[in-house]
């Protein structure tokens, strides 16, 4: 393909008119929805419902009165979710670089600004690509608290700058939180050139590495992985060109890092004790913070790693932090939590 973005483009504004349409599993997201967002779900348009194409849930918690951009938007179905979870004191900015998905997007900004009660709008939509955001004069660097994305960044041919201008869009300690395909090993080169499969989101599938690496080297703290599904291609003839290269449908989160002088952590010898102490709606219960890690009213021990990603983020007021001074003040029910963020079996 000599031109991905015109290629990603037609595909997703021409030879694409529904989900349905799409010739694998890899842009369909079979996650269980929670109850509230099943309600929300009610509310948004069919014709925004019917031209969805995501691999996941974009939906962190404590989202309430945060700005939060969507890359990637398409027909806005994520936006306007997201638009209600924000409520009227938050904001939700999504781009696309594909002008049908927008129009569709932007001729229900009223319908679901009275469906959920508004008295203006709380949504806004904007045309371009996912790599030049700092171009964008209506999008301010440092001003986003979140930024979600619904796999989209595997369809970009520079994946790096994405993660670039994520980090430029984020206010120091804001999260970008997103569901993407993920490939085992690298894609060939002559499956790179195949449109169909680079608009099925499988040839510019993420290697986990490259994620963690560039993360890593643009300023992100280390990626949490928080849900991972195996992606079936369910078509014969594509599954033979794909031979064994094994896909996954994955959600990371990852926080701009900021430096903070914290006793917490500068203090902590032995790790940290912490506490679910006040809970989110929708999450009174438990905050799954990792694929491995819940936390509930009972103290986690957690590495200097974790603790400074709880401590710099929104959630920081959530939990009860706690040095261990000594190893024979952590609880016998907990265990550390490992610095390996990776999938099993990857580290």
């Amino acid at each position: 393909m000599t031109d991905i973005h015109k290629s990603v483009q037609n595909y997703y504004g021409q030879e694409l008119q529904q989900s349905s349409d799409l010739k694998t599993d890899a842009c369909c997201s079979k996650a269980e929805i929670p109850l509230f967002i099943k309600d929300i779900l009610k509310k948004i348009h069919p014709d925004v419902i019917a031209k969805y194409y995501g691999c996941g849930l974009i939906f962190p918690p404590k989202l309430e009165g945060c700005r939060v951009l969507d890359l990637g938007c398409g027909a806005g179905r994520d936006v306007y979710i997201l638009s209600n979870l924000v409520g009227h004191q938050g904001y939700v900015v999504g781009v696309d670089m594909t002008k049908e998905q927008l129009d569709i997007a932007n001729r229900f900004i009223d319908y679901h600004t009275k469906e959920f009660d508004f008295q203006t709008p709380n949504v806004e939509f904007h045309l371009g690509k996912i790599e030049q955001l700092t171009d964008n004069p209506n999008l301010k660097v440092n001003s986003f608290d979140v930024v979600v994305s619904n796999c989209v960044v595997n369809l970009s041919p520079d994946k790096k700058k994405v993660l670039q201008q994520v980090y430029e869009m984020l206010k120091p300690g804001g999260e970008f939180y997103f569901s993407d395909v993920y490939a085992d090993r690298s894609v060939p080169e002559e499956l790179r050139q195949n449109q169909i499969l680079w608009g099925e989101c499988l040839s510019g599938a993420i290697r986990e590495s490259d994620l963690i690496s560039d993360a890593l080297d643009i300023g992100f703290t280390r990626p949490i992985l928080v849900t991972q599904q195996p992606i079936c291609i369910n078509n014969q003839q594509l599954q033979d060109l794909l031979g064994d290269i094994k896909f996954t449908s994955c959600t990371y989160r990852l926080f701009k890092n900021k430096s903070i002088e914290d006793p917490i952590i500068s203090d902590n010898k032995n790790g940290t004790l912490v506490t679910y102490q006040t809970p989110i709606i929708h999450y009174e219960n438990e905050f799954q913070f990792d694929q491995s890690i819940i936390f509930k009213d009972q103290p986690q021990y957690v590495n200097d790693e974790l603790t400074k990603m709880l401590r710099i983020s929104r959630y920081n007021d959530n939990f009860k932090f706690e040095s261990v001074t000594h190893e024979n003040e952590i609880p016998k029910s907990t265990k550390q939590v490992s610095n390996c963020c990776c999938r099993q079996g990857t580290c």
